[in-house]
């Protein structure tokens, strides 16, 4: 079993986390297999990311605990059987794995009630994270009392924090994972763009990339979108045909074996070149995206960054005559977000939304920034001010939503922005996403990874070979 890091890097993390909190009993469900259509058939497993983060094992079966006052961790767990071992083959103990990853204790599972019940009785708090499992929900609630629909209420928002301050700035180590991640990815991209022709099933390229993410990692960091219909902004489905004249939208990236993310989109056309209008508004999206990864560093807000990628945006598009009118006005009112309905980033590391499962309020707002409630801006997931360590992503967009059109020209929303009769002429182009993953530097930032073809020029270049 591969363990990224030294058993140095763990202690230090989970010694950190148990200075942080001071006091109290922190607990860390592992996952479990989750059965595909009966329970000896399961998905491909994945462990929890805290988990990973503070114990390095990704094995099923497994609970931790940390007792934030004396900074003793424990592992709970059962050793495998030996008819586990038939099925599996030799693997190492769990006494072995804990020694590996510094953990103090190794209890057997059968413990683990006696162990938080005994805490819980002396006064100590449990600190838990919202869990989004349910089977571990169901184990929270045993252990804790309180019932699973309380349960994301009830986590502990201390432990949350502490959490966050370590995972968001990333280590030298933590960025050479999620570089190898990103590195695997740009073979991804690079040949799905090289191997598509007209007449293709987009599930064949969608095979394709798949295919080199295991065959040089783990897989997929999260389900792949390739798609003709690039303006659906979470399009799974690939049972299109490419044809003469669309845009192919590819967003996927790998998983490392070390469980670090890549996620990187790219645009091209079925065609060998661009056509001059779909060439206009891939140039437009390649800008704001230039211009965003140019402006990064400490302490810049994203959501100033978000903010200005909307106004360069829509200037292009006024260009273009499919909006109108004050380009300030029209992106404070949120006029924009017809074309760019998302927002411009977001954290990435373990997972490809960094931390989401222990809420967006903590790792991509704070304090000085509040999340907005105008659609389009208020699915920004990273908004607060920028620090060294974090790594992030870039992916402006803009997409012709032909139901969300008609919608808004129905309702006569925002006539003095846009011009309805020249966006119709656009209803079935599709949509543009360009997207890089980026560091943030003590002093300025870096685009991790190989270069990934994206200018105009490059792109076809690489459709010509």
């Amino acid at each position: 079993m591969q363990i990224p890091f030294s058993k140095e890097t763990y202690t230090h993390r989970r010694r950190q986390l148990a200075k942080d909190l001071g006091k109290g009993l922190l607990l860390f469900p592992g996952n479990n297999e989750v059965g595909m259509n009966y329970a000896g058939n399961p998905y491909q497993f994945r462990q929890d990311s805290n988990f990973l983060y503070f114990f390095g094992i990704a094995q099923p079966g497994l609970f931790a605990a940390i007792d934030a006052e004396s900074g003793e961790s424990i592992l709970f767990g059962d050793e495998l059987t030996m008819e586990d071992i038939v099925w599996t083959g030799p693997q190492p103990s769990l006494a072995e794995l804990a020694e590996r990853t510094g953990i103090d204790k190794v209890l057997p599972s059968a413990e683990l009630g006696t162990y938080v019940g005994k805490a819980k009785s002396g006064g100590a708090a449990l600190h838990f994270t919202p869990p989004y499992r349910w089977d571990n929900m169901l184990k929270l609630e045993q252990l804790t009392g309180i019932g699973a629909a309380e349960q994301k209420n009830a986590a502990s928002a201390d432990l949350i924090r502490a959490i966050v301050a370590q995972r968001a700035h990333k280590s030298t180590e933590e960025v050479a994972c999620i570089e190898e991640a990103v590195n695997i990815t740009a073979t991804m991209h690079m040949t799905v763009m090289m191997t598509a022709t007209e007449g293709k099933p987009e599930s064949e390229l969608a095979g394709i990339a798949l295919g080199i993410s295991y065959g040089l990692g783990r897989g997929v960091a999260y389900g792949i979108i390739l798609s003709v219909n690039g303006h659906i902004l979470h399009n799974h489905y690939h049972g299109n045909m490419l044809r003469k004249g669309q845009l192919v939208l590819g967003d996927f990236g790998a998983e490392a074996n070390s469980h670090y993310a890549g996620d990187i989109t790219r645009t091209f056309p079925v065609d060998k070149k661009f056509t001059q209008k779909q060439k206009e508004i891939y140039q437009i999206v390649l800008d704001a995206e230039n211009n965003a990864i140019a402006s990064l560093k400490p302490g810049v807000k994203y959501m100033d960054v978000h903010l200005e990628a909307s106004r360069q945006m829509t200037e292009g598009l006024k260009q273009l005559g499919l909006m109108k009118g004050n380009v300030d006005e029209a992106v404070a009112q949120g006029a924009h977000a017809l074309f760019f309905p998302h927002g411009l980033g977001h954290m990435m590391g373990l997972d490809v939304h960094d931390m989401e499962d222990l809420g967006e309020q903590y790792v991509g707002y704070n304090d000085e920034v509040q999340r907005s409630t105008q659609f389009g801006t208020a699915y920004l997931r990273l908004a607060r001010a920028l620090e060294p360590g974090f790594v992030l992503t870039v992916e402006p967009g803009i997409y012709f939503i032909p139901e969300l059109i008609d919608q808004w020209q129905a309702e006569g929303k925002f006539t003095d922005f846009i011009n309805y009769d020249k966006v119709n002429e656009y209803r079935h182009f599709g949509g543009v996403r360009i997207e890089d993953n980026v560091l943030i530097t003590d002093d300025g930032h870096r685009v991790l990874g190989m270069p990934i073809p994206k200018t105009v020029e490059e792109v076809e270049e690489l459709r010509q070979r």
